[in-house]
């Protein structure tokens, strides 16, 4: 489907979902999401998934593998109380043999349903961006799997390239990134080779949010409405007004028990963070574990200081910090092909100078150092 195709059909979508019932909050946060370019990735997805392969990216089939460690892959489908199974990705250390697998429009050089080499591996866990989907961090996935980590990444029902109904609902996220850990250490079939102690979590953008809160931060959404008034052309809240949301104090009402820490997880990874404003240092003070955080200098979605340099500030103990230059917000996914450069250029182009594919071998390598230093350190009394 071609991508102008695919972009009207989910605005219509969206208008008629809106029209009838303007004053409900499913349609607010319909459009909140196609208005504010958060959809934009997984539409890039959805248009190229039937498209050739473009120029190799990293971790494709036409990069240079043979010297490497064979990852195994598997897609699960994970209970979700009584909602539909949450889909995931598991990638792996493996003897077997890899090949060329497609992956939502990429190509992943993996083992389809390899064994696991290796017992008592460290487990990695994946939270995705806003409109993105458990594929959107494959190459980080495979270079960490590479490095000796069993990785899980999850798809946040309603908050997926195809799904963006409940996108403010932010709580159901940390929930999820949970039951991925649940079934991993009981479900899952290689689950015995799994070290239980040593646990982290990577996430991008609403997915840095994500990890940020299994770490024990609790964020104050009341925070969004001031940060609005004083800052209305910022693209959260241009993207807020273009919906007709005046309120998000009055739209958003978390439950009383939404923010639940997992303290099964012992460090966190968190790349480009979003809403990073509405933690103070009383909402982060349960954070204790080691934390990674990465920005992105030349991010224009989520403006310096309001984002990472908020969430640093405010850490109880100080985090390895961590400024990309000349990267922009999406420079944290991975390079595009050409076919996904045509479909969404905002999304896959750089600023001059700037190597994705590079920063992405300097991202994943730092991303396994700090979690082997930091998990190897944890300990069961932690």
């Amino acid at each position: 489907m071609a991508l102008k195709r695919f972009q009207k059909k989910q605005r219509a979508k969206a208008r008629r979902i809106s029209a009838p019932v303007r004053g409900l909050r499913p349609a607010i946060f319909v459009g909140l999401v196609l208005l504010s370019g958060l959809f934009t990735w997984g539409a890039a997805l959805a248009a190229a998934a039937g498209a050739p392969i473009g120029a190799p990216s990293a971790g494709s089939a036409a990069e240079d593998t043979a010297h490497l460690s064979p990852v195994g892959f598997e897609a699960v489908q994970i209970p979700n109380g009584g909602e539909a199974p949450l889909a995931a990705g598991i990638w792996y250390p493996t003897s077997a043999e890899p090949r060329d697998v497609p992956l939502e429009g990429f190509h992943q050089r993996v083992a389809p349903s390899g064994p696991v080499k290796g017992h008592a591996l460290p487990l990695i866990v994946i939270s995705h961006g806003g409109g993105g989907s458990y594929a959107g961090h494959y190459d980080t996935a495979i270079a960490l799997a590479r490095a000796g980590f069993i990785v899980a990444a999850v798809s946040h029902a309603g908050d997926t390239f195809d799904d963006q109904s409940k996108v403010l609902m932010l709580w159901r996220r940390p929930a999820q990134l949970s039951r991925l850990i649940d079934f991993m250490l009981k479900d899952w079939q290689e689950h015995a080779d799994i070290d239980p102690q040593r646990i982290g979590a990577f996430g991008f953008s609403n997915g840095g949010f994500t990890v940020l809160i299994e770490a024990g931060g609790i964020p104050d959404l009341g925070r969004i409405d001031p940060y609005c008034a004083a800052n209305p052309q910022h693209d959260l809240c241009t993207a807020l007004a273009k919906a007709g949301v005046h309120s998000v104090a009055k739209a958003v009402q978390p439950p009383p028990d939404a923010w639940q820490p997992d303290r099964r997880i012992r460090a966190i990874a968190a790349a480009a963070p979003a809403f990073g404003f509405t933690f103070d240092r009383a909402g982060l003070a349960a954070v204790q574990i080691p934390v990674l955080l990465w920005r992105a200098a030349d991010d224009r979605h989520q403006p310096d200081p309001w984002y990472e340099e908020q969430i640093r500030s405010a850490l109880p103990r100080p985090p390895e910090y961590r400024v990309e230059p000349l990267a922009g917000h999406y420079a944290f996914l991975p390079p595009c092909g050409a076919g996904r450069r045509a479909a969404a250029p905002e999304i896959c182009i750089d600023a001059p100078g700037f190597d994705r594919a590079a920063f992405h071998q300097r991202l994943n390598a730092a991303l396994a150092d700090f979690f082997s230093a930091s998990l190897q350190s944890q300990s069961p009394s932690h």
